[in-house]
């Protein structure tokens, strides 16, 4: 695990990387612009109608950028500027959280072992597709298969400068 001392700097220093940055056998980058949406509903289905969107329906399942997190929560990625119906008068929670996530990459042969120095999962059982909410250390993220060595993270934007500062530390030899 990396240790929190090792990336601790005050927060003048922290300045989130332009990216891509590249050691270890891994390439951080950002994910770039996207839509986010926190989706909660008892009922599937009514919720899909409602956002026309095609939902997974088993935990951990993700489709078109729709990732299931709990049995009535989903977490959607979706194109830049593409907005939901809010469902207005249905029982569900369509709600735009854009300007609260981001998104960052890591990809290739090193980016598990980048990624697994500060999460308790055993990521490397984690079916390409597959995704899920856990830590890196003690920050919330939710983490997204999407390739055998491409790895979604998404992360709260006060939190995103201290996790790729995280991700450098794990990267020996890292450099832009």
């Amino acid at each position: 695990m990396v240790e929190i001392a090792e990336i601790a700097v005050s927060a003048a220093e922290l300045k989130l990387g332009t990216g891509p940055v590249e050691g270890a056998g891994v390439t951080l980058s950002h994910a770039g612009p996207r839509a986010r949406y926190s989706l909660r509903a008892r009922d599937a289905k009514v919720l899909a109608k409602a956002t026309g969107l095609k939902l997974p329906g088993k935990i951990g399942d993700q489709k078109d950028g729709v990732i299931c997190l709990g049995p009535d929560e989903w977490y959607a990625i979706l194109a830049e500027g593409t907005a939901l119906a809010r469902g207005e008068g249905l029982p569900v929670s369509v709600v735009d959280i854009s300007s609260r996530a981001l998104g960052l990459v890591l990809e290739g042969p090193g980016a598990l072992a980048v990624l697994s120095s500060g999460c308790p999962l055993d990521l490397a059982k984690m079916g390409v597709g597959r995704a899920t909410r856990t830590v890196f250390e003690t920050v919330e993220i939710i983490v997204w298969r999407e390739a055998e060595d491409r790895w979604h993270v998404e992360v709260w934007r006060s939190f995103a400068t201290w996790l790729w500062n995280a991700f450098l530390a794990a990267m020996p030899g890292a450099h832009r």
